[in-house]
């Protein structure tokens, strides 16, 4: 199915649903909504790969106070 016919499809189920499922819906895909929104897709791109090398024990993490000493040098 094409893009386009899928949107008028979920339109018009969405525009006839009752209320629950609406708020199902919304459930589901609310988080993707918000994400979507604040990142560019190189910004989700970079995300994904700190998360793997964190996961994977790759990456480098910091406690909070050792952040605020390599910040505060740096400040103005």
């Amino acid at each position: 199915m094409k893009t386009l016919a899928l949107r008028k499809k979920l339109h018009n189920y969405i525009d006839s649903i009752e209320q629950e499922k609406l708020e199902a819906i919304y459930t589901v895909l609310k988080n993707d909504m918000e994400v979507d929104s604040l990142l560019t897709s190189e910004q989700k791109k970079e995300l994904d790969l700190r998360l793997d090398e964190y996961m994977n024990e790759k990456g480098k993490s910091y406690s909070w106070n050792e952040a605020l000493n390599i910040i505060k040098p740096n400040l103005v």
